[in-house]
């Protein structure tokens, strides 16, 4: 007796049966539904794929260039600390050093001509008269040079790094308002104390923007607002005056607007023609 045919094993090879299904055959449209889907699939996991590593490459450039933008940041403020240092000691020696020297030059020309001016008004020989009077000609102008001399050297110092900061900037700013050619209103607002590099360039813009008041708008007053929340410090100096002040190239506004930039700060000007004119100035609140 004959076995069953289903029984009967096939005589297609195993790589046949395993390329060819024959199911394939007897339902075709879901064959190719299988087949889509999982085409589909493979296209959406490779661009699954595709855009994890794109994120996690643009995810390590950006810690990278956080991390670098960090350690210049760092970098740059130890540079602007140490040259702040620099020039305290710089105006220090100019102060205890050349400054002090040259006023004893000046106290000692003025003794002489002192003596020379009580020699003169004794009795003394024509020739020797004449003599003194040229010394004391020469004396009294040598007197002079000093004393313009230390005018100089006070002003470069000042220049390089105000003393009067060393109190703070408060205090440095209620004296250059009251030294100011045009009333002054000061506004100051400071809980805590900027970096020593931020207070030389706020007193230095500070000390400009009065000075433009006084020299070209024509006000009759000028308000200084000196304000420190946390990370900022800003400066804001309005007049009454004329207004039409612009950044210019290598003028003043545009020095400071390149001092701002050294330390990420930034210098804004609203000026309309007839006023009023506010210039505000943002620093950082430590380089």
């Amino acid at each position: 007796m004959r076995a069953p045919a289903e029984n009967v094993p096939s005589s297609q090879p195993v790589l046949m049966r395993l390329l060819v299904r024959s199911w394939e055959y007897r339902r075709p449209r879901l064959a190719v539904g299988v087949r889509i889907a999982s085409g589909i699939f493979n296209v959406v996991l490779g661009v699954v794929l595709l855009a994890s590593v794109i994120f996690w490459t643009v995810y390590r450039l950006q810690q990278d260039s956080v991390l670098r933008v960090r350690e210049l940041e760092q970098s740059r403020s130890h540079v602007v600390d140490d040259s702040a240092a620099r020039l305290r000691r710089i105006e220090r020696d100019l102060h205890d050093g050349a400054q002090a020297q040259m006023v004893a030059v000046a106290m000692k020309l003025g003794l002489a001509r002192e003596k020379l001016g009580g020699a003169l008004n004794g009795t003394v020989p024509p020739d020797l008269e004449r003599v003194l009077e040229r010394v004391l000609e020469l004396v009294d102008a040598a007197h002079r040079g000093a004393k313009e001399a230390i005018a100089e050297l006070r002003d470069l110092a000042r220049g390089i790094h105000p003393s009067v900061l060393d109190h703070g900037l408060g205090i440095a700013l209620t004296t250059l308002a009251a030294r100011s050619g045009v009333p002054v209103e000061l506004v100051v607002d400071l809980p805590e104390r900027p970096s020593a590099a931020i207070e030389t360039i706020a007193y230095f813009c500070a000390a400009e923007l009065l000075s433009n008041v006084a020299k070209h708008s024509g006000a009759r007053h000028a308000t200084l607002e000196v304000v420190h929340v946390p990370g900022l410090l800003q400066v804001r100096v309005s007049d009454d005056g004329s207004g039409g002040a612009r950044i210019e190239a290598r003028g003043g506004l545009a020095g400071l607007a390149e001092r701002s930039k050294t330390v990420d700060g930034r210098l804004q000007v609203s000026s309309p023609s007839g006023g009023p004119t506010v210039v505000t100035v943002e620093l950082p609140s430590h380089a």
